[in-house]
């Protein structure tokens, strides 16, 4: 009996031992279960009120190519994106393409130089606050030969006309944009100033390229031809184009402005209102406008800052610059509407964006 009993008290600590050993396995996956859920709940509770960095928001800017061309928005645009935590998409096309990104809604502000395509961009509705930042000028660049020999003029009429001569004697061509670009339509207007209207179909010696401006000296250059360019983008590109000399300079009309022109909101309520409110205020404020004017290549100053020259903005067509650079001086961006986060941005099919 004695051996009976000892063996059964032996198999009852047994039993005791391996329930104690359960007890201990569920009493460590319960604890590591509580553990988990106080992680997961202070994580949740850091996260929902714990001060967070503000989410960025995207400003997509549909702009002439010299803008992009020149470097100035390398240079400028992450100053801006630093100060105002922001993302800028940058769509860089002529003035007549870059504005008609803006007509469909798939931008938020344009930066372009062509008074009347902007003109009838506010008058229909689609944009607001012009207001004038930079100028630079035209300049008609051509082959170190000169066969229409206008080397050193300063009236751009006179060598359109020159051009027209020696183009439809076969000894010089001319290259276009042909691309509804502010280029191309400064371009068009100085021939209709000379009472012509050239096309590829009807003149051998007047090529349309379809392209923007960097294209076109490109071309220019390969074909020894003429061409009506915006100085900045000369200096950014002269040192390749080696056939290639400044022909015609200084005349008035040769003068190219720049405005800056918000999206109108209530036309496109998904767009970044308030930063493009905030971007055209960075390009006009003092900063904006020191940044613009120490921007230089080679030496030289590639735009000259407007948006406080009330007398010069007046003279380069813009009207009301004192009354809009007021209104966006005492503007607080902050009480606009509020931005789409970043996140939440769609980009248009087919679109491509250069990011800073």
């Amino acid at each position: 009996m004695s051996s009976t009993s000892g063996l059964a008290s032996l198999c009852l600590c047994v039993h005791n031992a391996q329930a104690h050993r359960f007890e201990l396995k569920h009493l460590k996956i319960i604890a590591a279960v509580l553990i988990l859920a106080v992680a997961i709940a202070s994580s949740f509770l850091a996260y929902r009120y714990w001060p967070q960095p503000p989410q960025k928001t995207v400003l997509v800017l549909s702009t002439t190519t010299s803008t992009f061309d020149t470097g100035l928005l390398d240079y400028l645009l992450p100053i801006f994106q630093k100060e105002y935590n922001v993302e800028v998409r940058v769509l860089s096309k002529g003035t007549g393409e870059s504005i008609e990104i803006a007509k469909r809604g798939d931008a938020d502000v344009v930066l372009v130089h062509a008074r009347t395509l902007e003109e009838a961009f506010l008058n229909d509705g689609y944009g607001v606050h012009r207001v004038g930042v930079m100028y630079n000028d035209f300049i008609i660049i051509g082959p170190k030969e000169d066969p229409a020999e206008i080397s050193g003029t300063k009236n751009a009429t006179y060598a359109f006309q020159r051009i027209l001569k020696a183009g439809k004697g076969g000894s010089a061509a001319f290259i276009s944009r042909a691309d509804k670009s502010g280029t191309n339509v400064k371009e068009l207007s100085i021939w209709s100033l000379v009472g012509v209207k050239p096309s590829n179909k009807t003149s051998t010696w007047y090529l349309e390229a379809g392209a923007g401006m960097g294209t076109v000296l490109r071309m220019t250059n390969e074909k020894k031809a003429y061409t009506l360019t915006d100085r900045a983008t000369w200096l950014a590109f002269k040192d390749q184009l080696t056939n290639l000399t400044v022909m015609t300079e200084g005349d008035k009309i040769l003068l190219n402005p720049y405005s800056v022109i918000p999206v109108n909101h209530e036309k496109f309520l998904q767009r970044n209102y308030k930063m493009a409110v905030t971007f055209a205020k960075f390009l006009i404020s003092h900063e904006g406008q020191d940044l613009i004017a120490s921007y230089k290549k080679g030496g030289e100053t590639l735009f000259v800052p407007i948006a406080r020259n009330d007398t010069r903005a007046h003279e380069l067509g813009f009207p009301n610059q004192e009354q809009e650079v007021a209104w966006y001086d005492s503007v607080d961006p902050s009480t606009l509407m509020m931005a789409v986060p970043i996140s939440t941005t769609k980009q248009s099919e087919g679109t491509r964006f250069f990011l800073y």
